[in-house]
C-alpha cells in the first residue's frame, strides 16, 4: 500500500513516517515541503506518488491564536482539507483524516459518540469542524478520526510544559475542572495505519471515528502523572508543588471543553482496536528525555 501522509514533521504525521515498510510505503510531506493549500501543489505531489491512500495529520493547532488569527485557521483546517477532499476524489484515492474534540462544547455529562451535535466554543474547534463538513461533501470515501489532547515526540505539548514547569518552579497551577483523555501520537498513527488497510481494501467502513486511550482524568491529574514519572525516573530533581485552579482562573484566550472525553466504541467495533493505555507510552516518552548518564 502506497501512502501519502501531509503534517508529515508534526506530532503524528511522523509517527507515521517511522511506520513505513514493504507493506505500508509512507511518502510523508511537512509544511516545508508541502502547502496543502495550494491546490495546484496538491494535484502535482498525488500524481507524482500516486498514492492507495492519503493520511492527513496536517493541521493549524495554535489555539489560542487562531482567535486572532481565523483566516490562517480556516485556511489550513477547512480549505485545504477541502481541496485534499476533491483532489483525492478526482483520483479515487480514500482519504483518512484527523479532527479533534474541540468540536465539541464539553457540556456533556459522559463521552462524546459520533452522532453527539458538534458545538465548537473555539476559533480553533470551528475551523476543524468546517473542514470535516467541507470534507464530507467532496467524496464518499473519507474517514474522520477525532482525538484529544495528543502528546509526541514533536512539537510542544502539555506533557513538555509541565516537565518544562516543574524544573523551573517549586510550585505549578494547573486546571482540575477540564476532564479528557491523553492521546500518544504513536498510537494514534498506528490505529490510523489499521484503519487504512481495512477502508484501502473495503468500502463500507468510512465514516467518523471516535479514538481514546485510558483512562479518562483532568489535566491536574495528568500533570500530577507526569511529574511523578518525571521525578521516578530522575529527569526531575524533585517535584513541585500542584496547585488546583479552576478554568476561569487560567488566562487562556480561547475557551476550552470542560468534558473532552471520547467514546471509541464504534472505532473498537469495526476495526478491532480496543482502546490503549496512554500511561506507558508517556512512561517512555519521559524516559526517553532522560539525559545519559
Amino acid at each position: 500500500m502506497k501512502v501519502f501522509v501531509t503534517g508529515a514533521e508534526g506530532q503524528v504525521g511522523s509517527e507515521m513516517v517511522q511506520l513505513s515498510d514493504e507493506q505500508f510505503q509512507v511518502k510523508g510531506y511537512g509544511r516545508s515541503q508541502l502547502d496543502i493549500a495550494n491546490r495546484d501543489e496538491i494535484e502535482r505531489r498525488l500524481d507524482e506518488c500516486a498514492p492507495d491512500i492519503l493520511v492527513n495529520c496536517a493541521a493549524y493547532t495554535a489555539v489560542d491564536r487562531a482567535e486572532d488569527q481565523p483566516d490562517a485557521a480556516y485556511r489550513v483546517n477547512a480549505d485545504a482539507v477541502e481541496f485534499l477532499g476533491r483532489s483525492c476524489a478526482k483520483r479515487s484515492i480514500g482519504i483518512v483524516h484527523l479532527s479533534t474534540d474541540y468540536v465539541f462544547d464539553g457540556t456533556k455529562d459522559g463521552p462524546y459518540t459520533e452522532e453527539d451535535v458538534p458545538n465548537p466554543l473555539s476559533v480553533y474547534g470551528a475551523s476543524k469542524l468546517a473542514g470535516e463538513e467541507l470534507l464530507r461533501g467532496t467524496t464518499d470515501r473519507c474517514l474522520i478520526l477525532r482525538a484529544s489532547w495528543v502528546f509526541g515526540r514533536i512539537g510542544r505539548s502539555f506533557v513538555d510544559t509541565i516537565l518544562r514547569l516543574a524544573a523551573e518552579r517549586d510550585e505549578v497551577s494547573v486546571v482540575d475542572d477540564q476532564v479528557g483523555a491523553p492521546s500518544p501520537a504513536v498510537t494514534i498513527a498506528e490505529t490510523l495505519r489499521s484503519i487504512a488497510g481495512v477502508v484501502a481494501a473495503q468500502d463500507d467502513a468510512w465514516g467518523t471515528y471516535h479514538f481514546s486511550a485510558t483512562p479518562s482524568l483532568s489535566w491536574y491529574a495528568f500533570a500530577r502523572t507526569i511529574v511523578d514519572i518525571g521525578t521516578e525516573v530522575g529527569l526531575l530533581r524533585s517535584a513541585p508543588i500542584l496547585r488546583t485552579i479552576t478554568s476561569r482562573e487560567w488566562p487562556a484566550k480561547a475557551p476550552r471543553p470542560p468534558n473532552s472525553r471520547l467514546d471509541a466504541s464504534k472505532l473498537s467495533e469495526t476495526f478491532s482496536l480496543p482502546s490503549p493505555p496512554w500511561e506507558p507510552h508517556l512512561r517512555d516518552y519521559i524516559e526517553a528525555r532522560r539525559p545519559c548518564p
